[in-house]
C-alpha cells in the first residue's frame, strides 16, 4: 500500500478537538467554532446563522458538527441556510472534522460549523 502525505498549502486544518475545545491551525478555541480554509473563530451555535449566511457564494457546503452524536438540525436553521443556497450536511462533530480536513486537502470550497464534543 502506498501512502501519500496530505498537503494543506496555506489552509488551516482542524488539528484536534476535545471536551469543549478545538485546535485549528495550531490555535485553540473554546466552545462552538466556525472553521474556514483560512482559519477559525468562535461561533454562537445553532441560533447564530448570520456568519453562516455571509458565506453564501463562497462555499458549496457547510458541515455542521452536532456534538458527540449526530442530531437533526432545527428546521428553521436548515431552511434559512437552504434558502441562501448553502448546502448543509449534519453529522457528529468527529466525522465533521475529518471530512472537513479531507475536502480541505482537495481544495474544496467548504466550511465547518462545529459544536464541541
Amino acid at each position: 500500500m502506498q501512502l501519500h502525505e496530505i498537503s494543506f498549502a496555506e489552509a488551516r486544518p482542524i488539528d484536534g478537538y476535545g471536551a469543549g475545545f478545538f485546535r485549528v491551525g495550531g490555535t485553540v478555541l473554546q466552545g462552538p467554532v466556525l472553521v474556514l480554509p483560512t482559519g477559525a473563530r468562535t461561533w454562537g451555535g445553532l441560533s447564530d446563522t448570520k456568519p453562516l449566511l455571509a458565506l453564501a457564494g463562497q462555499v458549496d457546503v457547510i458541515f455542521v458538527g452536532t456534538g458527540a452524536d449526530t442530531a437533526h438540525l432545527p428546521p428553521a436553521f436548515r431552511e434559512t441556510l437552504d434558502s441562501a443556497g448553502l448546502g448543509v450536511e449534519a453529522m457528529a462533530t468527529p466525522p465533521a472534522c475529518r471530512t472537513f480536513n479531507v475536502l480541505l486537502s482537495e481544495g474544496r470550497r467548504i466550511a465547518a460549523a462545529l459544536l464541541p464534543v
